[in-house]
């Protein structure tokens, strides 16, 4: 597929400054930037962002670790001492210049910095300001770190992932970030369309925690309107705490075969040619009822052929199945290759890193870009040359 221009993104010329760190405002404008905006991330001097050395493996790319790599491609890097009054002045001359501004420290950090929503919107009333929390401005959790897993744990969200007999499970990723991030973005854009319209600026506020609710709303929903009832995960194959048999995933011969919704449990039981399901054809409330029963059935049954001999049989019915994939296999596929999801960034123009592009298409075009994270501090003086030698005294456009 073609890879979108600059000029023709629906962001080119957006200007963004980005205080953030780690995963969660990162993340929100790496999907900015990928819409054409100009991503600006401000770093302390010394060490930056600390998810530079915050490794996930012992992958190191050319000085930073893949995650950083990952999240802050096709930005720009400017370091800044919040303490130092010139670069202070510098931040305020870049915001006045600013669309958007994202933040997510800890509730009153950032005010206590000077560069809050009250003071930055005094200087730049039409700014849309993005800030991520942990659990919110107010209440008893506000102070509490902000981080992925404690999120994850406080929501409930532990309880719905594995089987019955399964300690509480937390997701494989960092959910809440990614969740929290893109809920920016989402009001972010709003904020921007809304300025179009009335010509206001905005402070838009989400948190790990009322990310991790929102994930959860479809359930979440059921569970205030049945009696509060506490959601029961499957003690075989649990995959929905909500959905009865005979959704999960169970062992084949050779792998693992995802079941979901099927037409009817008669209907999956002839074809698959499975007894001893017959006394709950028609009854649906016993796919619930008699959950474990059921899947236990079918569990002795599907081990006894091949992923590929059950899909031979099930997908042409239209039954909804897949077989279960690791990367290497996900990676490999036809399916994925017709994305062309994947891209090639460099810095410096020698180092090389593999790299997936955002998930959207616009005008049947990709968002790839070849640009890597920036090295820290690497652009400071392009900055300060393009936005601001008109608003700041020589002696501050010094390198720091």
């Amino acid at each position: 597929m073609k890879a979108m221009a600059q000029d023709a993104r629906p962001l080119d010329g957006l200007l963004v400054v980005d205080f953030s760190q780690f995963l969660s405002g990162p993340l929100a404008s790496l999907k900015l930037a990928d819409l054409g905006a100009r991503v600006i991330k401000v770093e302390r001097p010394g060490s930056g962002d600390l998810c530079r050395h915050l490794y996930l493996s012992d992958t190191d790319i050319d000085g930073d670790n893949s995650l950083f790599h990952a999240i802050n491609r096709n930005k720009e890097s400017l370091t800044a001492d919040l303490r130092d009054e010139d670069d202070k002045r510098m931040l305020w001359a870049l915001l006045r210049r600013a669309d958007v501004m994202i933040q997510n420290f800890r509730p009153g950090v950032i005010e206590r910095q000077g560069f809050g929503y009250d003071a930055v919107s005094e200087i730049n009333p039409g700014i849309i300001y993005g800030s991520i929390s942990g659990f919110g401005e107010e209440g008893p959790w506000k102070d509490l770190p902000g981080q992925d897993l404690l999120a994850q744990a406080r929501s409930g969200l532990l309880w719905l992932t594995g089987s019955r007999d399964d300690p509480p499970m937390p997701m494989g990723l960092a959910v809440a970030d990614m969740m929290a991030g893109n809920a920016l973005v989402q009001g972010l854009l709003a904020g921007l369309v809304g300025k179009g319209l009335h010509g206001r600026g905005a402070h838009v506020q989400t948190s790990l925690f009322e990310a991790m609710i929102d994930f959860q709303f479809e359930v979440l929903t059921t569970h205030l309107n049945d009696g509060r009832r506490v959601p029961t995960r499957s003690a075989i194959n649990g995959a929905h705490s909500y959905l009865g048999a005979p959704y999960g995933v169970y062992q084949t011969a050779d792998g693992y075969l995802a079941i979901a919704m099927t037409p009817s449990l008669e209907r999956l039981a002839t074809l698959m040619e499975v007894e001893g399901l017959s006394h709950w054809y028609g009854d649906a409330a016993a796919l619930m009822t008699h959950r474990d029963e059921i899947k236990a059935i079918m569990s002795r049954a599907v081990i006894q052929r091949s992923t590929r001999a059950w899909l031979d049989v099930l997908q042409p019915a239209d039954i909804w199945c897949s077989e279960v994939l690791d990367w290497p296999q996900m990676l490999a596929s036809e399916a994925f290759q017709a994305l062309d999801f994947h891209q090639v960034i460099r810095r410096n123009g020698t180092v090389e890193l593999n790299a997936l592009r955002g998930p959207l298409r616009i005008d049947g075009q990709t968002l790839k870009s070849p640009r890597a994270a920036p090295e820290l501090g690497a652009d400071r003086d392009k900055i300060i040359n393009e936005l601001l030698s008109d608003l700041m005294p020589a002696e501050s456009n010094q390198t720091n």
